[in-house]
């Protein structure tokens, strides 16, 4: 006989489901979007900091990029909250989340440029070509075609990562979850429908990410 607190309450999902589906809509998603869209721009900025400035420059750059990688997420969530306190804890999360993973991308952007071949490099000085149009109009669109579906990884391991935004006391779709478990004492249905939902949002992103992948090496 199966214990009571292990019983599927069918009831128990059509109640929690709009809920959690809100948090996700609401919450997961537009941060994991809003995350997504810093860490690719400053990752950016900062493979090309590291690229062209002066060593010491570059070292700092290197040396604080290296720092936040290695510093867990939910200590600078919590530090971040704590120093911060006139942003509400939503915006708090897209930035602490924008730059930690921008950190990341930017080593991804780094071997991108450095993927691009020396002849292309020579190329541009001898056409006189300016600075500024070497990286827009040669550099970056090579590294970006060689980048995006490593990009696209770290914007899923992003999205798997936001359940640690209830440290901060951010009402996503796991802390959605575990509220209403807390109310109902129901912790079976909202938690197997919260890791069916992550499924379902993240397994069909991994699968085109894949295909990106192999169709870009393809065209290469």
């Amino acid at each position: 006989m199966i214990p009571a607190a292990f019983e599927w309450h069918s009831e128990t999902v059509w109640d929690v489901l709009p809920t959690l589906l809100e948090q996700f809509l609401k919450v997961t998603l537009v941060v994991t979007v809003l995350s997504t869209l810093i860490a690719a721009v400053l990752g950016l900025v900062i493979a090309v900091v590291m690229r062209i400035s002066p060593r010491p420059v570059a070292g700092t750059v290197k040396w604080i990029a290296n720092f936040i990688r290695m510093t867990p997420i939910v200590v600078q969530l919590l530090f971040a909250y704590y120093t911060f306190l006139s942003l509400d804890a939503l915006t708090i999360g897209v930035i602490v989340f924008g730059i930690h993973y921008s950190t990341y991308m930017s080593e991804v952007y780094r071997a991108g440029i450095d993927a691009v071949p020396k002849g292309q490099w020579e190329a541009t000085t001898a056409l006189s070509m300016s600075t500024r149009r070497t990286w827009t109009a040669v550099v970056i669109p090579q590294a970006l075609r060689a980048t995006i579906p490593a990009l696209g990884n770290y914007a899923v391991s992003m999205f798997k990562d936001t359940p640690f935004l209830l440290v901060i006391g951010v009402v996503e779709l796991v802390n959605a979850g575990l509220i209403y478990g807390g109310n109902t004492y129901r912790y079976i249905e909202p938690l197997t429908l919260v890791g069916v939902i992550f499924l379902l949002a993240s397994y069909p992103t991994s699968l085109l990410i894949g295909r990106l992948e192999k169709r870009l090496a393809f065209n290469t």
